[in-house]
C-alpha cells in the first residue's frame, strides 16, 4: 500500500510541475507575440477608423488581373516592358471587352463613396480639419513636382551651387565614410578645417557659377517670351523689364506736354470779339461839337 501511495504522489507532482511549466511558457509567449494578437477587439477597431481606399479604375482593373498572367508566362520580361505590353493591350480592347472592367470599377465607386460618408460621419471637427490640411499638403506637393518635372523638361538652368557643394562634389568619393550621410559628415569637418585662401579657390568657382547661371537664365527667359510662358519668368525680371516701358511712357508725356506749352506761347491765338468792339469804338470816335 506504501509504495503505491508514494507512486501517486511523485504522479502528482510531476503533474503540478507539467502545469507550472506550461504557465511559463505561455507567459513566455505571450512577452514575445504582439499585443494586437492577444487584443483582437482593439486591432479590429483600429483598422476600422482608417479610411477607406479609393477604388481602381478599369485600366487598373485590367492591369491587375493581367500581370500575374503575364509574368507567369514571361519570366525574363522586366516589370516595365510588363505595363507595357498590358497597356498596349488595354488599348487594343474593344468596347465590350473593356465594359465589365469598367462597371466593376463605378460599383465600386460607388460603394466608396457610401463608406467614405460613414468614416467621415465619425470623426469629430478637428479631425476633418486636419484631414483637409493634410490634403492641401498633397496637392501643393503634387503641384510642385509637375511643376518642378515641366521646368527640367524646358530646359531651365540649374541654380549655382555654393563653395561647399563644390567641394563636395570633388571629394566625395574619397571620404570618408561607408554610407552617404557618413560622407557628408566627414567632408564637412574636412569644409571647416580648411585655411581661407583654399576656401577661396571654391569661393571663385562658385562666383563663376553665379555668373554661368545668370547668362543662362537670361537666354531661357527670352525664349520663354518667344513662346509665350511669361507664367515662368521671374518677378523681378518682369519688373525690371516693366521699368524701361514705364519710363518710356513718362517720357513721351513729357515731350508732349513741352509741345502743347511751347504752342501756346508761339502760336497766335484769335482776338475775342469784346477787344475787336474796344478798339473799332477807338479808332471810330465821333467829332466833338464845342459850343460857340
Amino acid at each position: 500500500m506504501a509504495p503505491y501511495l508514494l507512486t501517486a504522489g511523485v504522479s502528482l507532482l510531476a503533474k503540478s510541475f507539467s502545469v507550472l511549466s506550461c504557465t511559463g511558457s505561455l507567459a513566455r509567449c505571450t512577452s514575445v507575440l504582439p499585443s494586437a494578437f492577444f487584443s483582437p477587439v482593439k486591432f479590429l477597431t483600429s483598422e476600422a477608423r482608417s479610411p477607406p481606399k479609393r477604388p481602381l479604375n478599369g485600366y487598373m482593373r485590367y492591369v491587375q488581373q493581367q500581370k500575374p498572367l503575364m509574368a507567369r508566362q514571361n519570366p525574363e520580361i522586366k516589370a516595365v516592358d510588363l505595363i507595357k505590353t498590358i497597356a498596349q493591350q488595354w488599348r487594343s480592347l474593344s468596347p465590350e471587352q473593356k465594359q465589365p472592367f469598367q462597371e466593376a470599377s463605378l460599383r465600386a465607386r460607388e460603394q466608396f463613396k457610401v463608406d467614405l460618408e460613414r468614416y467621415q460621419a465619425q470623426l469629430t471637427p478637428a479631425q476633418l480639419q486636419q484631414q483637409a490640411q493634410e490634403k492641401r499638403q498633397r496637392r501643393a506637393k503634387r503641384k510642385a513636382i509637375r511643376k518642378k518635372r515641366e521646368l527640367t523638361n524646358l530646359g531651365k538652368p540649374k541654380r549655382p551651387r555654393s563653395p561647399f557643394n563644390i567641394f563636395m562634389s570633388e571629394h566625395f568619393e574619397e571620404a570618408k565614410g561607408i554610407t552617404s550621410q557618413a560622407k557628408m559628415k566627414s567632408l564637412l569637418e574636412d569644409w571647416r578645417n580648411l585655411f581661407s585662401h583654399q576656401k577661396q579657390v571654391y569661393t571663385q568657382l562658385a562666383e563663376d557659377d553665379k555668373i554661368r547661371y545668370k547668362n543662362e537664365m537670361k537666354s531661357w527667359e527670352d525664349h520663354m517670351v518667344e513662346i509665350g510662358r511669361e507664367d515662368l519668368i521671374r518677378e523681378r525680371t518682369l519688373s525690371t523689364k516693366k521699368k524701361p516701358a514705364a519710363r518710356a511712357k513718362k517720357a513721351t508725356k513729357k515731350v508732349t506736354k513741352k509741345a502743347k506749352t511751347v504752342k501756346k506761347a508761339t502760336g497766335t491765338s484769335k482776338p475775342s470779339k469784346k477787344t475787336t468792339k474796344s478798339r473799332s469804338a477807338k479808332t471810330v470816335s465821333p467829332p466833338s461839337t464845342k459850343k460857340t
